[in-house]
């Protein structure tokens, strides 16, 4: 069965006021905005990221990402694939090597992110929304691991509390990356 991502939005319990807000944003995105699932939309589009936990959910895997040279959750583009888990899963796997598994297939939490204008592949991107749907994964964190020297110069796992404490993106670490921590804990 495909995965319906309009339905797993709407069915989605937001948990605090900012996935509430951000989850009317993206489903008035859903219905308004022009093909909000490619990059053809400069203006906002549909992302999806994973927090890779390990088996007993006290470490994370994180990328060094390129372009904003932080350590930062995986994840990429829809690019035109409304199955963001599955978009989710390949990025998890591209990114870090690791072939991770989705603990559940429902959202773990939503963000509308704002990405400032940048160089990609010799190309100025200008500045722009993520509709961004984040998946909780699991990881054996023993496998083999590699970055992915085009996106990000390094992996590795973290546990919870220096995921915060190593990413250098202020806003990141206290509204998204804390959020998804103590998501983590309330569900063990």
């Amino acid at each position: 069965m495909a995965y319906d991502l309009l339905k797993a939005l709407k069915e989605y319990a937001p948990w605090n006021e900012q996935e509430a807000r951000d989850r009317d944003i993206m489903l008035q995105a859903y219905f308004v905005q022009p093909d909000p699932f490619t990059r053809e939309n400069e203006v906002m589009h549909f992302t999806a990221s994973s927090w890779i936990v390990n088996r007993d959910s006290t470490k994370v895997l994180m990328a060094y990402h390129n372009i904003y040279n932080a350590w930062a959750w995986t994840g990429g583009h829809a690019d035109g694939d409304r199955d963001l888990l599955a978009v989710a899963l390949r990025e998890a796997r591209e990114e870090t090597g690791v072939d991770a598994v989705a603990v559940t297939d429902s959202i773990f939490s939503l963000e509308t992110l704002t990405v400032d204008g940048h160089e990609k592949r010799g190309r100025y991107v200008p500045s722009h929304l993520h509709l961004n749907v984040t998946y909780l994964l699991t990881a054996d964190e023993n496998a083999p691991i590699r970055a992915k020297a085009d996106e990000n110069a390094a992996v590795r796992w973290f546990t919870l509390a220096d995921a915060l404490s190593n990413c250098s993106e202020p806003w990141m670490v206290r509204r998204v990356y804390a959020k998804l921590n103590q998501k983590v804990m309330e569900r063990k």
